[in-house]
C-alpha cells in the first residue's frame, strides 16, 4: 500500500502543476512578459495561458496585442484581461468589448481598455469619448 502513496503522490502533483487556467497576477512584484514594467494597474493588465499551462501575464492589455503578433496562437489555450470595471478581475478577452479614449490612461500610452459588460463600455464612452471595438476589430488594429 506504502508504495503505491508516492506515485499517486506524484500525478496528483504533475496534474495540478499543468492545470491550464488563469493565475492570479501578482502585482507590484511580477513583471510584464513583453515589455518588463512591473505590473501595477489592476484594471489594464492582461494575461495569457498556453495549452501546457504556461502564463504569461502582461502591464497593459497593449503589450499583449503586440506579444501575440509574435506568438504562435495555436498553442494559446486562454486570452485574458482585467474588466475596467471590476480591477483585478480577469475575463475572457474574446468576449471583452474594448475602448479607447484619450481621457483613460493606460500603462503604456495605447488608452486601451476593457470591459466585460458592453453596456458599461457604452457608459464609459459617453462619459469619455472614444471608440468601442470587439475582440477580432481591436486584433486587426493592433496587427498594423
Amino acid at each position: 500500500m506504502k508504495y503505491l502513496v508516492l506515485p499517486l503522490f506524484t500525478m496528483l502533483c504533475l496534474t495540478i502543476a499543468c492545470s491550464v487556467g488563469p493565475k492570479s497576477i501578482d502585482y507590484g512584484h511580477v513583471g510584464c512578459h513583453y515589455c518588463s514594467m512591473t505590473i501595477v494597474d489592476k484594471q489594464h493588465a492582461a494575461q495569457l495561458v498556453t495549452k501546457k499551462g504556461k502564463v504569461f501575464n502582461f502591464d497593459a492589455i497593449e503589450c499583449m496585442m503586440n506579444h501575440l503578433k509574435d506568438e504562435d496562437q495555436a498553442t494559446l489555450a486562454l486570452f485574458l484581461v482585467n474588466d475596467f470595471d471590476q480591477p483585478g478581475e480577469l475575463v475572457d478577452a474574446t468576449k471583452t468589448t474594448y475602448l479607447i479614449s484619450e481621457n483613460i490612461p493606460s500603462p503604456m500610452g495605447a488608452f486601451l481598455s476593457a470591459f466585460s459588460n458592453k453596456k458599461a463600455a457604452q457608459f464609459v464612452l459617453d462619459s469619455n469619448g472614444g471608440e468601442l471595438y470587439s475582440w477580432a476589430e481591436i486584433k486587426e488594429r493592433f496587427k498594423q
